[in-house]
């Protein structure tokens, strides 16, 4: 940064500085000059708001704002934004600045070009009236009634502001100040006669900071930062002294940013000193920045002298104590909760204080913070609050540990604190987000236990519990016990039944709940019409529904069409299913979604050609289509010469987690179809999406490896049995790409390969028979640095026998361990797979048996209750059997027998 302009911007906060601790009233002389000196050294091409409107603006030179060129009025300024300068003559530029806004605030267009010619003198009226128009009219008591309709008649087809339309005027601001900026836009709000208030300038400031973010142009951050300089200096004049010393924040961030070390010793020098008055809100906007930017240096020393006593803002104060335990400086937290104690800042808010240090904590398990929570509240005597107690359990239910949040819930009713009930509501969603479903019995007898009145939200998130638990006879006892609990059911109660029938495809039972609703009086609601249309199996079903529900007059809402869309196409009626978007009642900021949904129901049931001209037509209408729709479109257009279109589809995902799942789809095809460089590229991407998550890339090589080798279908193998049932149920691996796959995340990749992904390589190999690859594969493990452990030994062991190497395969043998039942069960497999039976043909093929080991056949038991024993020995070298040995006693009476014939 030009040491110029530092020490510009410098000044500008010095001068405030001094200016707050002087008095109230602003030095408006000299603070001005200071800022338009800084202003005119900042270079015009770096303003964000004058350079982001249009091209020929941009295409003109830059110029300097020197004081001769600074626009003299706010309205010049905004003139030069737009880009009518050259236009316009000076005395039609203010008018047609009025009509502009006037555009603005009615929601018409402004994008046309602009002449000379297009601001008409008869338009001067119109505009002067509607921005002339009054706030408050002025009306007799006597005609007050009819001039009302009248007034919001013209209003309605001007443009109308309510003060109770908080968030339509939030962005009515924003819009203003990104078409015209900050200053035009004051102005603007100062023509209309209406007072810019602290919201007004709220929302101005936050665009100021919005972009000083966003940008990497430090003269923009400059500029933007002076802007907000402006307003916030306005605003003191205004009579709201407290907004100035947030500058200070910003300042401080900015020179972090920046890496001027001088300038942030200079600021924590100003810490340190003792000055009283407005000072010390400054003193803790900088010393806020230091914390958030996890200056640890500075702070050491700082933390030492700073009264912490002094910050006047409790969100600044819960900021500082999560700073603290970001950087694990207990001591710190420890020291500046005792000087709290002796304040009148309330013991409900030092237990918040310690709740935000115990949690910032890093690498800290839910136990170890829960742990540390109490032992800080047990040390430094301080009682926990309800507050931080629930604020404690919210994070136990957003790391999904709800057992452990029933816990905190059992401790607060012992220690006589209360629990409110929505309380109980996050932890039944943990439960229902962890698939902790069995936990619903436990929440439901604390909740009767401690005489806590339930609403209907909370009985039907136990009924849905219970239903997931596939305990249909608990979800309808707890309805049963309404009566007892004061509350009637509701049809939300039973849609959570119903649902649960039909995701059991127990449609005759789902059906059975409507008519339940009807004996108990419930009326269907649309999620019930949504559900029962959902899970039509005939044409007939779906208008019998619908007619139904358009009698009944339930709201047909988006959710609805989409049911008619899925269940039309489930029943093959495509071209009715293609008319549901075509209907009137079909919401106009819902259409995309629904055009959404039909291309994926067409995708679905194999209508892919319909499908991708629907998301054409999407495209066309220059909307976007919906992640799931691009998703399940990914995952069904798997024929051959569909890559194009696939990495198309994938650049409309802008979602993180969407993206990795459609790029898992994606490279699940370039393996099947076996292109090597497209799967590389997008494994590439992967690995920058994840580039500091280690286990992240890992896992992501593992699942490559899975679909490589299991069709190019993404299955997670949890045991052996699934691993070898998988051998004999797929194809013919391509060994020789999955090499090169292997070889170019190793070599362009710089990823080592995991365990999982060898282990699958090698089971390819087996089912390839592949005696060379599977060697090669044998010493990546090497390579790669991973000991050879039980199950490496089994897929090589099934490797060898697949390819006909028993010699090897027996040595392999010889290094596993036999203690292991499970082991025993896959070489026993392998052996059944791998060595034949004898042929039906009645000769017996050649069985490998293990040398130094003999096989005894054990004959039936004589008469006498003895075994008898015949020997058999291994096969000779010849591959001929041996006869076997008699005994003496069968030959002496064969003898015998000839002998006696002769005579």
């Amino acid at each position: 940064m030009p040491a110029s302009k530092a020490k510009n911007l410098s000044s500008l906060f010095r001068s405030a500085v001094k200016s707050a601790a002087a008095t109230s009233k602003p030095k408006s002389s000299a603070d001005d000059a200071s800022l338009k000196f800084f202003v005119s050294s900042i270079d015009n091409s770096s303003c964000s708001t004058s350079t982001s409107q249009t091209t020929p603006y941009k295409q003109r030179p830059a110029k300097s704002l020197s004081k001769t060129s600074v626009p003299e009025t706010f309205s010049d300024l905004a003139i030069e934004s737009l880009n009518i300068a050259p236009l316009l003559s000076p005395g039609r530029q203010t008018k047609y600045l009025s009509k502009e806004i006037s555009s603005i605030l009615c929601g018409t267009s402004t994008s046309e070009e602009v002449s000379s010619d297009s601001i008409e003198d008869n338009d001067d009226e119109h505009i002067e009236s509607v921005l002339g128009m009054p706030w408050f009219s002025s009306l007799s008591h006597s005609n007050i009634s009819l001039r009302r309709k009248e007034l919001s008649r013209d209003r309605k087809q001007k443009w109308i502001f309510k003060s109770t339309q908080i968030h339509r005027f939030d962005r009515l601001v924003n819009l203003c100040g990104q078409k015209l900026g900050t200053d035009a836009t004051i102005r603007v709000f100062g023509k209309l006669g209406r007072e810019t208030g602290v919201k007004e300038f709220n929302a101005l400031v936050a665009l100021c900071i919005e972009k000083a973010r966003e940008t990497l142009d430090e003269d923009v951050w400059l500029q933007e930062i002076t802007k907000a300089y402006k307003l916030l200096m306005l605003m003191r004049e205004r009579g709201n002294s407290n907004s100035l010393p947030r500058v200070a924040y910003y300042e401080m961030l900015l020179w972090i940013r920046v890496n001027n070390e001088v300038k942030i010793k200079e600021l924590c020098d100003l810490i340190v000193t003792n000055d009283e008055g407005d000072n010390t809100n400054f003193k803790e906007h900088y010393l806020l920045a230091l914390f958030e930017s996890d200056r640890k240096k500075e702070l050491l020393l700082l933390l030492e002298i700073v009264d912490i006593t002094k910050f006047s803002s409790l969100d600044n104060l819960t900021n500082i104590f999560r700073s603290l335990g970001r950087l694990s400086l207990e001591s710190f937290a420890e020291k500046f909760i005792r000087e709290l104690k002796g304040c009148d800042i309330g013991a409900e808010s030092i237990s918040n204080f310690i709740y935000s240090y115990a949690t910032s904590v890093p690498n800290l398990a839910v136990d170890d913070i829960i742990s540390k929570f109490k032992h800080l509240h047990v040390e430094l005597e301080v009682v926990p609050s309800s507050a931080a107690y629930e604020k404690l359990i919210g994070y136990c239910c957003n790391s999904l540990k709800a057992h452990v949040a029933l816990d905190i819930v059992d401790q607060m009713f012992e220690a006589g604190l209360t629990v409110s009930i929505e309380t109980f509501h996050s932890i039944l969603c943990a439960c229902e987000e962890s698939c902790d479903y069995n936990l619903v019995h436990r929440i439901y007898s604390t909740i009767c236990h401690n005489n806590l009145k339930p609403n209907n939200e909370t009985i039907r998130a136990m009924i849905a519990l219970r239903v997931k638990m596939k305990d249909f006879e608990g979800a309808y006892r707890m309805i049963k016990d309404l009566d007892n609990m004061k509350l009637v059911p509701t049809a939300g109660m039973y849609n959570a039944i119903m649902a649960g029938y039909f995701r059991e495809k127990n449609i005759h039972a789902g059906l059975r709940v409507l008519k339940e609703m009807e004996d108990a009086t419930v009326k269907p609601d649309s999620q019930t019409f949504t559900y029962l249309i959902g899970n039509c199996v005939h044409e007939e079903d779906i208008v019998k529904y619908y007619e139904e529900m358009k009698r009944s007059a339930v709201q047909i809402t988006k959710h609805i069409f989409m049911a008619l869309i899925n269940a039309y196409a489930a029943c093959g009626q495509f071209e009715k299913a293609k008319q549901v978007v075509l209907d009137k009642g079909v919401p106009v900021k819902s259409l995309n979604e629904l055009k959404s949904v039909l291309a994926s129901a067409l995708a679905s049931h194999g209508r892919i050609s319909e499908a991708l001209e629907v998301s054409e037509e999407i495209k066309e209408a220059e909307c976007k289509l919906e992640p799931r729709a691009i998703i399940c479109l990914i995952g069904h257009l798997q024929t051959e010469g569909q890559l194009s279109r696939l990495l198309q589809l994938l650049e409309d995902l802008k979602d993180s987690d969407q993206w990795i799942d459609g790029c898992c789809r994606v490279i699940s095809y370039c393996v099947q179809f076996k292109h090597l460089s497209s799967a590389v590229d997008l494994l590439k991407q992967l690995v920058d999406n994840f580039c500091d998550d280690e286990v992240a890339t890992e896992v992501i090589f593992d699942e490559v490896s899975v679909v490589y080798f299991f069709s190019n279908s993404l299955v997670s193998m949890a045991t052996m049995k699934q691993v070898f049932s998988k051998i004999a149920e797929s194809e013919r691996a391509d060994v020789q790409f999955g090499l090169k796959l292997l070889q170019a995340i190793k070599e362009q990749l710089d990823v080592s390969p995991s365990r999982k992904s060898l282990d699958f390589l090698l089971s390819a190999c087996a089912s390839a028979k592949d005696l060379q690859s599977s060697l090669l594969i044998w010493k990546e493990y090497q390579i790669a640095g991973l000991p050879y452990n039980v199950l490496s030994y089994l897929r090589m062991y099934q490797a060898l026998l697949a390819s006909g190497d028993h010699t090897s395969a027996t040595k392999m043998l010889n290094k596993m361990p036999r203690d292991d039942p499970h082991v025993c069960c896959v070489i026993k497999a392998c052996k059944a797979t791998y060595i034949k039976p004898a042929s039906p043909t009645g000769k017996k093929k050649e069985t490998y048996i293990e040398p130094e080991k003999k096989a005894t056949y054990i004959e039936p038991a004589s008469p006498t209750g003895k075994k008898k024993e015949t020997y058999i020995e291994p096969a000779s070298p010849t591959g001929k059997k041996k006869k076997k040995k008699k005994k003496k006693k069968v030959k002496e009476k064969e003898k015998e027998e000839k002998e006696t014939a002769g005579k």
